[in-house]
């Protein structure tokens, strides 16, 4: 059989294959290599701000690609960042993230997952959006235990408009992250 041209090689398998790669390397790196995120971390909490700054959001930038939440995130960024500026950066990278997902959902086929994964969910969810889009996508980005991914997913399927689903996820995110940057930065700093 002759071997495809890389014209041939479908986008949608190139995609998978480059986030199969992150998030391997990423598994690797936190199962066997822990001491060393832990000097990176540190090395990185002295670093020149704009340099932590741009690591931070391009790493939650990235975030929506491999389908962690930003909880984790954010619980990092605790330990090297100031609030404000935690704030700032997370919510911006949870809006570019979830702008990928939106758009990227079909090809990187998180349709598939979710629709396999979350199947129930997907369900009310799509019967949900179709009465009430802006406040389900808040209410969904809000809740902790909900992907926000999923909901962006599915207002990517359903044609939702874009800036409404994004408005939506930084009003539900942006809170329930504030809660997380300022009352657990006040509860980190009390129980030091």
């Amino acid at each position: 059989m002759p071997e495809p041209r890389f014209s041939e090689v479908n986008p949608r398998t190139i995609l998978l294959s480059l986030w199969l790669v992150v998030l391997a390397i990423a598994l690797y790196a936190f199962a066997f290599h822990r001491d060393a995120l832990g000097r990176l971390f540190l090395e990185l909490s002295a670093s020149p701000p704009s340099w932590v700054y741009t690591v931070y959001l391009g790493l939650g930038c990235l975030r929506g690609f491999t389908l962690v939440p930003a909880t984790y995130l954010v619980v990092a960024g605790m330990l090297v960042l100031p609030p404000l500026p935690l704030y700032v950066l997370t919510v911006a990278g949870i809006v570019v993230s979830s702008t990928a997902v939106y758009y990227f959902a079909e090809a990187m086929q998180f349709d598939r997952l979710f629709e396999r994964r979350y199947a129930p969910q997907v369900a009310r969810l799509r019967a949900l959006m179709r009465r009430r889009e802006l406040p389900i996508v808040i209410a969904w980005s809000f809740l902790p235990i909900a992907p926000t991914d999923l909901v962006c997913y599915v207002c990517g399927a359903l044609k939702v408009d874009l800036k409404k689903c994004l408005l939506g996820v930084t009003v539900g995110e942006g809170a329930i992250c504030a809660i997380y940057v300022f009352l657990g930065g006040q509860a980190l700093a009390w129980l030091r």
